[in-house]
């Protein structure tokens, strides 16, 4: 028996190379481990000490989306709250009507009533007396740059013109101009022109005189000073007046109409006062504002475009 398992098991001896083969190979294999984990180690710590690379062109676009969805969510609040208040009746419902009935009410006038066409009206002579008063005010403004005498002795009359309350006119305007069209679109003309020309005034103070004598020693003449340093220094200052303007520009426009006017919704406003329909003058109200954030976000764009167009930041 003991010479069968000895005879079983029998060790032999491995030959000196292969022994020295299998040493290195687990040699290698430890220092391979080894510098594996080293390579970790340097990887994670270079991944801790690097700085964390911030995409602001994602996050602008988050924050936009947050910023959009978090106006819908007061707006929609807002318009519940209005509703079931005045259901509650903890609103009087004669004086604040309610969304739904204003809703009803616009449809009415909509389809049957003459909204549409009194829309078009005012916002008709809202956008020619923005863009008149506002092109006319910068071409004033910008002439200033051609005679300091001149400018001196206008500016102060262009203040007296901005501070005067200029609404105060628009009974001498209607009686002028008429009941019409035309009277409105003086009236939004003349809230907007001095602001424009102020604000190209402005710009036309800051321009740098350097860069002009500069360009008078390269040999430009006068009119290519303006138009080539001017006009563009004081772009950014224009641009910066169209927000201003097209709000005083509708002002403008429905004061003429509540003073008299045989259309606009500043007219329907006034009519339902006088009838003492207040579900109608609720609707020119919603009416009006929606129009003001239209056109306030379309001369946003047109402030894009331009700046855009012109290399302004």
């Amino acid at each position: 028996m003991e010479t069968v398992r000895k005879s079983a098991f029998v060790v032999q001896a491995l030959p000196a190379d292969a022994a020295e083969t299998a040493g290195a190979a687990g040699k290698a294999e430890k220092e391979g481990r080894a510098a594996k984990a080293a390579k970790a180690a340097k990887a994670q710590a270079a991944s801790r000490s690097a700085p964390l690379i911030h995409d602001e062109e994602a996050a602008a676009r988050r924050r936009a989306r947050v910023i959009g969805w978090g106006r819908f969510a007061v707006a929609v609040l807002l318009f519940v709250v209005w509703e079931v208040f005045t259901r509650l009746d903890w609103l009087d419902p004669y004086y604040w009507s309610s969304p739904s009935v204003i809703l009803q009410t616009t449809w009415v006038q909509l389809t049957a009533g003459t909204l549409l066409s009194d829309i078009i009206y005012t916002s008709g002579s809202t956008v020619l007396g923005f863009v008149f008063g506002t092109l006319l005010g910068a071409l004033l403004g910008l002439s200033f740059w051609w005679s300091k005498s001149y400018a001196g002795i206008s500016e102060p009359y262009l203040i007296v013109l901005n501070a005067m309350p200029k609404l105060a006119l628009a009974p001498v305007l209607v009686i002028l101009l008429g009941i019409g069209f035309f009277s409105k679109v003086a009236l939004a003309f003349s809230m907007t022109v001095v602001v424009a020309a102020l604000s190209a005034y402005s710009g036309v103070k800051s321009v740098d005189p350097d860069m002009e004598k500069l360009m008078y020693s390269l040999g430009a003449k006068r009119m290519q000073v303006f138009t080539k340093v001017v006009i563009p220094w004081s772009m950014p200052w224009i641009i910066s007046s169209l927000r201003i303007n097209i709000a005083l520009a509708l002002a403008g426009a429905i004061v003429g109409e509540f003073i008299a006017s045989s259309q606009g919704v500043g007219r329907m406003i006034m009519y339902a006062g006088t009838i003492l329909d207040i579900n109608l003058v609720w609707v020119g109200v919603v009416v009006l504002s929606a129009l003001s954030m239209v056109m306030y976000w379309g001369v946003v764009l047109l402030e894009k475009g331009l700046s855009k167009g012109l290399g302004v930041r």
